[in-house]
């Protein structure tokens, strides 16, 4: 997440390696998936505990906006049991286990093949879905992005960090629109009060 309007100077090739190569890497992650469950985080921990770790969460998008990861069977038993209570839960179009403990093994080849990037401070402030807070951009190294890709997606405390710092209004960069709704589900929450504004980029099927 960025913020700000001043324009930066990014290192596109070091920008272009990291996602070809985490593309690569997640390939090669073998069967796993994603379900994406409309309830708060805290509800969805206490219902994949039975699960005993091999489902987890793995991305926290909003106050009711929440990701778990793991194999295809947990999750489509999990799934059912949401249905059951009519929430609706659905699998996200992915076959692998992303920001879970199954990232785990890549985790030496993602450093070794990112080892010389070089992260240069950005003129726009960045605030990361890692820590859910700013960071100084030339600390994204290597380490920092095999985090990325292992530890949940802290989406929510980096959208709540922005509203604290009297950001309110959020354009969301894809090809379809996905957390814009958990962006306005963030800001109808903030103690502020003040007005949200979220909007895409890009609808699917639409010029």
């Amino acid at each position: 997440l960025t913020a700000g309007t001043r324009g930066s100077r990014p290192r596109l090739p070091d920008a272009a390696r990291i996602v070809a190569l985490r593309s690569r890497a997640l390939a090669a992650l073998g069967a796993g998936g994603m379900l994406h469950v409309p309830l708060p985080r805290e509800r969805v921990e206490a219902d994949v505990k039975p699960y005993e770790g091999a489902v987890t969460v793995a991305a926290v998008n909003g106050p009711r906006s929440t990701v778990v990861a793991g194999p295809p069977r947990a999750l489509e038993t999990l799934a059912e049991s949401y249905q059951a209570e009519d929430v609706d839960a659905r699998r996200l179009p992915v076959n692998y286990a992303s920001h879970s403990p199954s990232v785990e093994p890549l985790r030496e080849e993602l450093l070794a093949a990112l080892e010389d990037i070089s992260p240069r401070t950005s003129d726009i402030p960045f605030y990361s879905t890692v820590t859910g807070e700013r960071m100084d951009t030339s600390t994204l190294d290597a380490d920092y992005w095999y985090r990325n890709l292992r530890q949940p997606v802290l989406f929510e405390p980096a959208v709540e960090s922005l509203l604290g710092g009297g950001h309110r209004v959020f354009l969301e960069v894809s090809p379809h629109s996905v957390l814009t709704p958990a962006i306005e589900q963030s800001g109808a929450e903030d103690p502020s009060g003040q007005p949200v504004l979220a909007v895409g980029t890009l609808r699917r099927d639409h010029d």
